[in-house]
């Protein structure tokens, strides 16, 4: 088995396994392997599904061998963060509250994904609750690129097993930018489709109002692939899209001539690192290059003020969630999510409804950036992956929390408006990342601009040192 296989893009993989070249059951023992011989210094893997991926890779072999291939993602081993129900398999959401959780019941996606054809090799670590911080009872993940650092959150575990050649590609969530923050801190691709886009059923909430479903992946095609099979109206989700779920990777033409991409210098450099910055701007370089057009445009001054919103209306939503198991079970609640779903409780109707108009404020004034542009090119972070300690890991809220360092991802959770990011150079050995932002169920167009700017650049291409 080849030493690189783990780190192939489905997209590379998937006609290997339709002509018959490499078998489903191979590549999932390799990977499985893989786990068992590294994922000990990454920890992105809260339950490995060994014996259970092993059925779907035979099953699918069978099948493809038969004549029966069901499409990019049969036999492929992807994995899932650990928030999404599994039918007979633990679903913690990252907290000792629900250890004991056992669904009988698969969510969703990961129905759709099994009726895909893909094997799943296991739940992926994450922050407790899909918040900030983790449970001391539970494990936290490394990033890949340099240990002892951060690997994004919420969807942790997701970013670091894609990066670190864990699995081929991972389920997130995003609520304040969880899909992300570790798609840009671990050097993957993050797409976070149009809210209602997929189904949330079965999946634990943090904020329903806010709370998205997406891929993490190695590159923009794979992430249209795994849209594509979870994608679609759920009767068992009634905030779920009815509409008919496009080809997501259909239109991969490289000339972008047309495309007007909207600009602002000050919103993607100040407070930034300036390498950060200038990688972000180059990227917008290559995508002019590529055909699009430049539009200046502005941000509102206001954005600081709206993004204070964010935690008041998670918070309240958050203790919604879980009012039944706090505040009862408290203590079993990590420092980290016990004072956020304490803050929720604490927080008046009065409070909400005003943090709710602030975000319908902030939703406006996108709309109007958006107005006359295709797409918004913005950085997908402020800076690298800082250095974390257990410490802060597993430890209260800081006190110096910003809610102005989730400037470039929470606007587009209150919007729901689909995102991409996609490496974009790498600053002290650490990943950097640009984002495009689309207007609503406008996934292919993503799907199709960040191909165009990674078949431009090869910084998707790079892996962290030390895991090969």
């Amino acid at each position: 088995m080849a030493a690189e296989l783990h780190y192939m893009t489905i997209s590379e993989l998937a006609p290997m396994i339709e002509r018959k070249e490499i078998s489903p059951v191979d590549v999932t023992r390799h990977m499985l392997d893989r786990i068992e011989k590294i994922d000990g210094g990454v920890r992105s893997y809260a339950t490995v599904m060994g014996d259970a991926a092993m059925d779907q890779a035979k099953q699918a072999e069978s099948e493809i061998i038969s004549g029966n291939y069901r499409g990019p993602l049969h036999g492929v081993p992807i994995a899932a963060k650990d928030l999404y129900n599994t039918s007979g398999v633990k679903t913690m959401g990252g907290s000792a509250v629900f250890m004991d959780n056992v669904p009988d019941h698969d969510a969703t996606v990961v129905e759709r994904l099994n009726a895909s054809g893909a094997v799943m090799l296991g739940k992926l670590n994450m922050t407790e609750g899909a918040m900030g911080g983790y449970n001391p009872r539970l494990q936290y993940p490394e990033n890949p690129w340099k240990q002892s650092h951060f690997p994004g959150a919420s969807s942790s575990g997701s970013g670091a097993a894609t990066s670190a050649g864990l699995a081929f590609g991972t389920l997130g969530s995003d609520t304040g930018g969880s899909i992300r923050y570790p798609a840009a801190a671990c050097g993957t691709v993050g797409l976070k489709p149009t809210w209602g886009r997929v189904s949330r059923y079965g999946v634990m909430d943090l904020g329903a109002s806010l709370d998205h479903v997406g891929p993490l992946t190695r590159c923009s095609v794979d992430a249209g692939f795994v849209l594509q099979a979870i994608a679609g109206v759920d009767v068992n989700d009634p905030t779920s899209r009815i509409e008919s779920v496009p080809d997501m990777a259909g239109d991969l033409a490289n000339d972008l001539t047309g495309l007007r991409v909207g600009w602002d210098e000050r919103y993607a450099s100040v407070d930034m690192e300036p390498d950060y910055a200038a990688a972000v701007a180059a990227g917008v370089k290559v995508l002019e290059g590529l055909g699009a057009t430049i539009v200046e445009v502005k941000v509102t001054d206001q954005l600081r003020d709206y993004l204070e919103a964010w935690p008041v209306i998670c918070s309240s939503e958050a203790y919604n969630a879980h009012q039944a198991t706090y505040p009862s079970r408290a203590a079993e609640y990590g420092p980290w999510f016990r004072g956020w779903l304490e803050n929720g409780y604490n927080h008046t109707a009065a409070e909400y409804a005003a943090a709710l108009e602030l975000r319908n404020a902030s939703n406006g004034e996108l709309r109007k950036t958006m107005e006359g542009i295709d797409i918004l090119a913005f950085p997908g972070m402020p800076k690298v992956a800082h250095s974390v300690s257990p410490d802060v890991m597993w430890g209260p809220i800081p006190p110096d929390r910003d809610a102005w360092s989730s400037r470039f991802t929470v606007p587009y959770d209150y919007s729901g408006i689909p995102t991409l990011n996609t490496p974009c150079g790498l600053s002290n050995g650490l990943p950097m990342s640009i984002q495009f932002a689309a207007h609503p169920l406008q996934e292919p167009l993503l799907v199709k601009v960040g191909n165009a700017y990674e078949q431009a650049t090869d910084w998707h291409t790079a892996r962290p040192p030390g895991w090969e």
